[in-house]
């Protein structure tokens, strides 16, 4: 769903003048791209609140300065900022096979964890390529990445992400098309030939 910038630019106008209704519905109204595009960039449902919640803060500490005329654009670029921000600080993920020790016979944190009965079996297809999907989408360059996240979870026209990575509007179709390239490669579908719509 595309919002409609000028409805936005309305409510934040609404905002700024004090309306407490008008953030309200500004805040609902930007509450799924915003945490679809964050969530896609950080995968934890905890920390996407974190940074949802820091944009607003940080638009609200500086909304009496901002030019109303795009406003998707300036909360998607505080939510970029502020994923960058905390990949910066990301510590280095353990892994369940890491070893606790350096014993000769070291154990894992795996060997420690109680067995829970997973069957794989019971899992159904469509869940397991959700799972391969995101595991896909999080080994994409870190610009691929975000093209494909702003523009397939968040919806966000490919004008506003060309804005928001500071390149042309040609530049970012491209890392789209690499991103979804990549994509199909590693999910095992055939990429489309030459002179064949994907």
């Amino acid at each position: 769903m595309i919002l409609e910038e000028s409805t936005l630019e309305n409510l934040l106008a609404a905002t700024q003048a004090g309306d407490l209704a008008a953030l309200d519905a500004l805040v609902q109204r930007t509450r799924r791209p915003l945490y679809r595009y964050i969530y896609g960039m950080v995968g934890d449902p905890h920390t996407t609140e974190d940074v949802l919640q820091d944009v607003w803060l940080r638009a609200l500490k500086h909304l009496h300065r901002f030019d109303r005329r795009h406003v998707m654009a300036w909360l998607f670029r505080i939510a970029r900022n502020r994923v960058i921000d905390l990949s910066r600080k990301k510590k280095p993920d353990t892994s369940l096979q890491t070893p606790l020790s350096t014993s000769e016979t070291p154990l894992t944190l795996e060997q420690l964890l109680p067995a829970r009965g997973f069957d794989p079996a019971t899992h159904t297809a469509d869940r397991e390529l959700g799972h391969r999907i995101r595991a896909a989408i999080a080994t994409l360059p870190p610009e691929q990445r975000e093209v494909f996240v702003l523009r397939m979870e968040a919806d966000v026209p490919f004008k506003t992400i060309a804005e928001l990575q500071g390149v042309s509007i040609n530049t970012a179709l491209g890392r789209m098309q690499y991103a979804l390239r990549r994509l199909r490669e590693q999910l095992g579908e055939p990429a489309p030939q030459p002179g064949n719509a994907p």
